[in-house]
C-alpha cells in the first residue's frame, strides 16, 4: 500500500521545470541548459512540481520569461494539447518593456488533464520590418532592406499553410520590394514594413528561425463549480426543528430541511453545505455552549461521529433515512443548488471503528485514547485518528467512505481540519476519489500556516479556506487580495466564508449591521468563490464571552430562526445578499480570481479595485467591468477621492464615462478622479457597472 501511494503521489507531479534545450537547431556542447533562445518561468506553475490547475470557462494567463542576445526580435508561442488530443497554438505579447516576460491569456472551456509547453523563436519578419521602417525613415541602406524583405516575402509565400489570398498579399509586396530595391524608394519601403495586414499575417503565421521549447507541462483542468460558486452553510437538525411543551426540542429532518432550500437557492446560492449527517456520541457529549455538562435533550456536536447505530456512513436518525437523503439531495439539485458533506475525519469514544480499530487512534500510557486538542480548546467527546499505526486500512476505509456518499450524490466534501491529517493522505485520497468522478470537489478548512494551506491545495484540494475572515482593514485587505489572485492562483482557490459556525470575528461582533453588508459585499465581489453560514443574513453578531463564537452555538444545541418575519419586517440582509448573486451571475468578470486590480484613494478606510475581463472572454462579446468602492470602518461616514487607472478598461485618463451602482441603480459621469461619500449605516459600498462607451 505504501509503495502504491508513493508511486500514485509521484505520478500527480508535472514534469519537472528544467532549463530549456533548443528545439532548432543542434544541441547545445554538454553542460549548456539554457537553449538558443532561453524561455526561463513558465506559468501557470504549481509549487514543488506539482502540475497547476484551471477550471472550465477560466481565463488563464500562460507566460514565460524570453529573450536572446542583441537586437534582433523574438516571438513566443505556448502550444496547447487538450484531454482529446487536440492541439492549438497561441501566440504571447510581451508584457512591459524591459521585463523579457510574454503572456498571452486562453480561455479553458474542457475539463480533464491539459499538456502545455512554450516555443520561443527568431522573428525573422519583426526584426526585419522594424530595422527597415528605422532604416527607411533615415535614408540608410534602403536597397538592402528591400532585398531582405523581397526574400522574406517570397520565401514565406511558398509556405503551404498559408492561406491563397495571403499568398498573393506576400507576393505582390515581394514585387513592390524587388522595385524599390532598384529604385531605392525609401517610402515603398516603409509601407511595406508598417503594412498591419502584413503584421497580422506574419503574427498568426511567423516565419521562425533559431529557438528553443519547454518540457511539456501539465494542467490539471476541473470542472467550473470547483472554481466559481456561492456557498451556503446550514444544520438541517434546526429546520424545521419543533420546541415541545417540556422545553425538549424535537430535531428537524430532511424533509422539514428540504422546505428551506427554495430560500437558499432563491438567495442565489450554488452550494448547500451541510455539517456532519451522522450518528452523535453520547460520552462525553457536549452540551450548550460546549459546556462539559449535558442537559435532557442536548442533541450534542455533530462533529462527535459515531454512535451504536453507525458511524461515517451511517445517517442520524433524528434527521431520517438514507432514502430521505437521496430525496434532499434530489431537492437541491431541482432547485439549482449542489449538497455539500461535511467529511469530518475523526470519531465519537462511541464510534464502531474504536472497538473495531482500536489501532487507528492514539494510545496515552494509562491506556486510555487520547481525545482532540487545539489549545486551549479541548475537544473530549472526539478522538482524532491516527494514520501511522495501520495506514493500509485506515487509507481503504476513508475511501470507502468517501465513495459511499458519491453514490448517495454528494460532489462536493468541505473537509474539517485536513491541516491535523498527514498531507500524504489527501494527496492520495483525493487522486482515488477523482479517478474514480472528475467531479468530485474538496475544500480544505484549514486555518493554519501559509505553508500547509498552500500545500493542501497543491495535493490536490480544489478550494481552501483563507485569512479572509480576519483580513479587515483596507491595507490588510489589499495584501491578502493581492496574493491570493497574483501569487497562489496558479494552484489555490480561495473560498472567501464571511463566517462559519466556529467563527464570528471582532469584526462582525462591533460592527453591526453595517461590518454584515461590508463583508458580504466584499467576499462575493472579490473572488470567484465565497460563502455565509446561516444566520448571517439575521446578522446573529453576539459572541460567548471571551470568544470568536456565536452565543448559544448552534453546534452545541438548536436554532430557530423566522427568516420570513425577518424578512417582512426588513431585518433580514436576504435582499443584500440576493443581489450580490445576482450581479454575480450576470457579470462574468466577478467569475474570475486573477483579473483583481487595485486603486488609489486618499481615506485609509476606502478600498478600492476594480473587476475586468476583455470581451473575448466574456461569451457576451462585450467586455465587463466593475469598480468597487467600499468604506471598510463600519463606524463611520467617510468622504474622499478614489483615483482609478482606466486604461486598464480601455479608457484614456482624462476622459469620462458612466457608471452604475448596480445596488442602487444611481447612475454618474466619472473620469479618473472622483468623490465618494459612503456611509456606513446606509451605503458603505459602491459596486459600479463601467458603461461601455458608444
Amino acid at each position: 500500500m505504501a509503495a502504491r501511494i508513493a508511486q500514485e503521489s509521484a505520478a500527480l507531479r508535472s514534469p519537472a521545470l528544467i532549463p530549456l534545450r533548443s528545439a532548432v537547431e543542434t544541441a547545445p556542447r554538454r553542460g549548456v541548459e539554457s537553449g538558443r533562445i532561453p524561455v526561463f518561468d513558465p506559468t501557470p506553475h504549481g509549487p514543488h512540481g506539482y502540475a497547476p490547475k484551471a477550471f472550465v470557462g477560466e481565463a488563464v494567463p500562460f507566460g514565460a520569461v524570453a529573450f536572446r542576445e542583441g537586437h534582433d526580435l523574438i516571438g513566443v508561442h505556448v502550444r496547447l494539447v487538450d484531454p482529446s488530443g487536440d492541439e492549438t497554438l497561441h501566440r504571447l505579447s510581451a508584457v512591459a518593456d524591459g521585463t523579457d516576460r510574454w503572456q498571452a491569456t486562453v480561455a479553458i472551456e474542457r475539463q480533464g488533464l491539459w499538456r502545455f509547453r512554450f516555443e520561443s523563436f527568431a522573428d525573422d519578419y519583426a526584426t526585419w520590418a522594424h530595422a527597415a521602417d528605422v532604416k527607411a525613415a533615415a535614408g540608410v541602406d534602403v536597397e538592402v532592406m528591400s532585398a531582405l524583405g523581397a526574400q522574406l516575402m517570397s520565401n514565406a509565400a511558398t509556405e503551404r499553410d498559408r492561406p491563397a489570398a495571403e499568398t498573393r498579399m506576400l507576393k505582390a509586396a515581394a514585387k513592390q520590394l524587388n522595385a524599390s530595391k532598384k529604385t531605392a524608394d525609401a517610402e515603398v519601403l516603409r509601407a511595406v514594413a508598417t503594412d498591419p495586414s502584413l503584421a497580422a499575417a506574419f503574427a498568426a503565421r511567423p516565419v521562425r528561425s533559431a529557438g528553443s521549447t519547454t518540457p511539456w507541462l501539465d494542467l490539471r483542468v476541473e470542472r467550473e463549480r470547483a472554481g466559481v460558486g456561492a456557498w451556503y452553510e446550514f444544520f438541517p437538525r434546526s429546520e424545521g426543528a419543533v420546541l415541545r411543551k417540556n422545553g425538549t426540542v424535537k430535531s428537524g429532518t430532511f424533509r422539514s430541511a428540504a422546505k428551506r432550500l427554495p430560500g437558499v437557492a432563491a438567495m442565489g446560492f450554488d452550494v448547500i453545505y451541510l455539517v456532519p449527517i451522522h450518528p452523535i456520541g453520547t460520552t462525553n457529549r457536549k452540551g450548550r455552549n460546549n459546556t462539559l455538562v449535558t442537559e435532557q435533550g442536548d442533541p450534542g456536536s455533530p462533529y462527535a461521529i459515531g454512535a451504536a447505530d453507525g458511524g461515517h456512513d451511517a445517517i442520524h436518525a433524528e434527521l431520517g433515512t438514507e432514502k430521505d437523503f437521496r430525496a434532499f439531495v434530489r431537492t437541491a439539485n431541482s432547485n439549482g443548488l449542489e449538497v455539500a458533506l461535511d467529511l469530518a475525519l475523526q470519531a465519537s469514544p462511541d464510534h464502531p471503528w474504536v472497538a473495531a480499530h482500536p489501532e487507528w487512534f492514539t494510545t496515552l500510557p494509562d491506556g486510555s485514547i487520547a481525545y482532540a486538542e487545539n489549545p486551549p480548546k479541548k475537544y473530549q467527546d472526539i478522538y482524532p485518528l491516527n494514520f501511522d499505526n495501520d495506514p493500509e486500512g485506515i487509507y481503504a476505509e476513508m475511501l470507502r467512505v468517501v465513495m459511499h456518499w458519491v453514490g448517495q450524490g454528494v460532489k462536493i466534501f468541505r473537509v474539517d481540519n485536513p491541516h491535523t491529517k498527514p498531507l500524504q493522505f489527501w494527496e492520495w485520497l483525493i487522486a482515488e476519489v477523482n479517478r474514480e468522478d472528475p467531479d468530485v470537489i474538496f475544500l480544505a478548512e484549514a486555518f493554519t500556516r501559509p505553508a500547509v494551506m498552500r500545500a493542501l491545495a497543491a495535493v490536490g484540494f480544489q478550494q481552501s479556506y483563507s485569512y479572509f475572515t480576519w483580513r479587515n482593514t483596507k491595507a490588510e485587505l489589499e495584501e491578502f487580495l493581492a496574493s491570493v489572485a497574483h501569487e497562489t492562483s496558479d494552484y489555490m482557490r480561495p473560498n472567501l466564508f464571511v463566517n462559519t459556525h466556529d467563527i464570528l470575528t471582532e469584526y462582525l461582533q462591533f460592527g453591526g449591521r453595517a461590518a454584515y453588508r461590508i463583508r458580504a459585499c466584499i467576499a462575493a465581489t472579490a473572488a470567484p468563490v465565497w460563502g455565509v453560514y446561516a444566520g448571517y443574513e439575521l446578522v446573529e453578531n453576539v459572541a460567548r464571552p471571551g470568544s470568536e463564537e456565536n452565543i448559544d452555538n448552534e453546534k452545541y444545541e438548536f436554532k430557530f430562526r423566522d427568516w420570513d418575519g425577518a424578512e417582512q419586517r426588513g431585518e433580514s440582509l436576504a435582499p443584500l445578499l440576493r443581489r450580490l448573486n445576482e450581479i454575480r451571475r450576470v457579470h462574468p468578470a466577478l467569475r474570475q480570481l486573477r483579473n483583481i486590480a487595485f486603486h488609489w484613494s486618499d481615506d485609509d478606510a476606502v478600498l478600492v479595485y476594480s473587476k475586468h475581463l476583455d470581451a473575448a472572454f466574456t461569451g457576451t462579446g462585450r467586455s465587463d467591468t466593475l469598480i468597487i468602492v467600499a468604506n471598510v470602518d463600519p463606524h463611520s461616514v467617510r468622504e474622499t477621492t478614489v483615483h482609478l487607472d482606466t486604461r486598464i478598461w480601455g479608457v484614456d485618463p482624462g476622459d469620462e464615462f458612466e457608471v452604475e451602482d448596480l445596488l442602487t441603480g444611481a447612475v454618474w459621469t466619472w473620469n479618473d478622479h472622483n468623490y465618494v461619500r459612503l456611509d456606513a449605516f446606509a451605503e458603505p459600498v459602491h459596486i459600479l457597472r463601467v458603461k461601455e462607451r458608444s
